[in-house]
């Protein structure tokens, strides 16, 4: 990885490594290469889901803010997506500080964003803050790398779901009013009614296993 001294790792999960590359303000996204993978197999999976991922990023920053890759550079190098570093306070870390009516108005907002990602059959699918910055008054959604299209009610439910249980295990305080809020936004969609009445079966499946 050339320039290595230059850059920062700002984030490693199991799947990427994120790295900042100060002097053209970019961050790249490199899938890393699994051990106990084919090594052609490894190759043609990394290289799937990172253009895939690439392909998600690239509609849905025609429809909310989302960090647009740049195709030239991440076509280049198969495993890579090339994009802007969106300076800003990651919602995760930084909701809890914000007044509760500033934390309604950010969730109610999030909620008109999935909206029309939903309506776009985009499914993020790690809707969570940890992957939601604040800048300059407005939300980005970043991290596209469990996405995926579908026009199923299921999945865009299960989406909704999982930030649901992540402001229930995150932003306990205020989550009831902060997820009534996100709904209020997530009306704004076509098919809000089908997906919201989905939302309350994927639920109570969940509480039936956990019983």
């Amino acid at each position: 990885m050339q320039n290595l001294i230059k850059m920062k790792i700002i984030a490693q999960g199991a799947e990427a490594i994120i790295i900042n590359y100060p002097r053209k303000d970019w961050v790249f996204k490199d899938r890393i290469s699994k051990s106990y993978r084919i090594p052609e197999l490894d190759k043609k999976i990394r290289a799937r889901r990172t253009k895939a991922e690439t392909t998600l990023l690239l509609k849905a920053s025609k429809i909310i803010n989302a960090p647009i890759p740049e195709e030239e550079h991440s076509q280049k190098e198969h495993f890579r997506i090339t994009m802007p570093y969106i300076k800003g306070k990651k919602l995760s870390e930084h909701l809890d500080n914000f007044s509760l009516k500033k934390q309604k108005q950010i969730l109610k907002q999030i909620g008109k964003d999935v909206a029309k990602l939903h309506d776009s059959n985009i499914i993020h699918g790690d809707l969570t803050t940890s992957n939601m910055i604040l800048k300059d008054g407005k939300i980005y959604f970043i991290d596209f790398g469990l996405g995926f299209i579908s026009h199923k009610f299921e999945d865009k439910a299960v989406d909704i779901h999982l930030l649901k249980q992540a402001l229930e295990a995150k932003h306990f305080k205020n989550w009831k009013e902060l997820f009534n809020e996100f709904s209020k936004g997530y009306k704004k969609s076509k098919d809000a009614g089908k997906t919201l009445s989905q939302l309350i079966k994927v639920e109570k499946r969940g509480r039936y296993k956990h019983q």
